[in-house]
């Protein structure tokens, strides 16, 4: 049965990953005819325009941009879009940028002022199309003055060691960037702006995703340095990002734009697809497959070892006494957890989730679990993620390798590594954050 758990949650993992295909989500919502590009109920007249510029930043940037470059065939357009490094695609008149994630890097600056510099002659009579999915944040580096490349590659190493949200890190991203928190919408000013979002952030909140660019900004200086202290990040954090966080904090740097600026009336932001699409497909193909689906909640957030254990407990609780459902059934939950490290190992938030669920099942027969991110890589290794059972635990042993060990060194994947069961399926060039499954048969 083992096994067969295993092959049936690959099945549904690539079903789920199926249905959040970047480009076919912007085929889906993003048409041309009578002269007009419609999304949805939104309509921008083309008689009007003599430009439309098509720009952006993601791990989904390519697809996306196939997408338009598909619609607009017969257009006059032109654009820059930038993407993680090994990612680049020759496009018909887009201009692919690669850039670092998750830590920006020199080619980020270069293609993040390519960007800025193909709106300075936007006007009235151009339509700007922006691509923003999971990663922008990262790969669309315009530092403010006084901060460098390399405070940016700090700040954004201390966020990610310290456990932050991607929510805290996006906040601070929005203070010391020039485009970031609405600021790239303000560089577009006159032109019309459409901007189409792949949602990477719990709940979709759109100034959070990829630091909502081109969205009004809800967070302030304040909450940037309430974040700060939280963290105890007073001491890590280079001078001059701490110096220009506590300038802002109190009214010395103009805030990001808010709610009600009217820079925003020429602008539209249309949400392709999110964590809820991945889950929904996932609940399809576990109900095709002969199993009872069961989707938690597409919301969760916290450490990972903690909604591990949360998750074990409840598959436990459905071997046991047929609640909340009777088995065969599959769990299924979203959303995107965070990994405080306390050790030197390798394997990112999906591989140590199912790591700590494996070592809460220990010896438990019939529960199979697996964890995914669905850009396809987890952490800074090559794999998705991994699956794992009640024999996890032994098998590991038995390699000689040590679970607890591993778990408290942050160095899961050695452990999949070696048992064969890690989920590899190479860059999706999506990113709707993580899928998690637990089939109990």
């Amino acid at each position: 049965m083992a096994v067969d758990a295993r092959e049936t949650l690959r099945t549904i993992v690539a079903a789920a990953l199926e249905a959040v295909d970047p480009e076919v989500a912007v085929h889906h919502h993003l048409a041309l005819g009578d002269g007009n590009i419609r999304v949805g109920d939104a309509v921008f007249p083309l008689d009007d325009r003599d430009r439309v510029l098509v720009i952006g930043a993601g791990k989904a940037g390519v697809p996306m941009s196939r997408a338009v470059e598909a619609t607009l065939r017969g257009l006059a357009y032109d654009g820059h879009v930038i993407v993680p490094h090994g990612q680049a695609s020759v496009l018909e008149r887009i201009q692919i940028h690669e850039a670092g994630h998750p830590v920006p890097d020199e080619a980020g600056v270069q293609a993040g002022r390519a960007v800025l510099a193909s709106l300075a002659d936007a006007d009235e009579k151009t339509l700007v199309i922006c691509l923003i999915s999971g990663g922008g944040s990262a790969l669309l580096v315009c530092p403010v003055e006084g901060v460098t490349l390399e405070d940016l590659q700090a700040t954004n190493q201390a966020l990610l060691a310290c456990g932050a949200t991607i929510v805290e890190i996006n906040t601070l991203r929005k203070h010391l960037s020039a485009v970031k928190g609405g600021q790239l919408a303000r560089a577009a000013v006159p032109a019309r702006m459409l901007t189409l979002v792949l949602s990477d952030v719990v709940g979709d909140p759109l100034d959070a995703i990829a630091s909502g660019p081109t969205v009004p900004d809800t967070t302030t200086y304040e909450d940037c340095v309430a974040i700060v202290d939280r963290y105890g990040l007073e001491n890590l954090l280079p001078p001059m990002v701490i110096r220009r966080l506590l300038d802002g904090a109190s009214g010395g740097l103009m805030e990001t734009p808010k709610l009600g600026d009217p820079i925003f009336d020429r602008v539209t932001n249309i949400l392709v697809a999110n964590n809820d699409s991945a889950v929904r497909a996932a609940a399809r193909k576990a109900d095709e497959l002969g199993y009872k689906s069961l989707v938690l909640s597409t919301l969760i957030e916290g450490e990972t070892r903690d909604v591990a254990k949360v998750h074990a407990a409840i598959a436990r609780e459905i071997r046991a006494s047929g609640r909340p459902c009777k088995p065969p059934c599959c769990l299924i939950s979203g959303g995107e957890t965070t990994v405080t490290l306390r050790g030197n190992g390798r394997g990112g938030r999906n591989q140590e989730f199912v790591l700590a669920a494996a070592l809460d099942i220990d010896g438990v027969g019939g529960i199979t679990v697996c964890s995914v991110g669905t850009d396809g890589i987890d952490g800074t290794t090559d794999a998705a993620g991994a699956i794992a059972d009640g024999q996890t635990g032994a098998r590991s042993i038995a390699a000689g390798l040590d679970p607890h060990a591993s778990l408290a060194e942050n160095d899961s994947n050695a452990i999949f590594t070696a048992l064969g069961d890690l989920v590899v399926t190479g860059p999706t060039d999506t990113n709707v954050m993580d899928l998690r499954l637990i089939l109990v048969d």
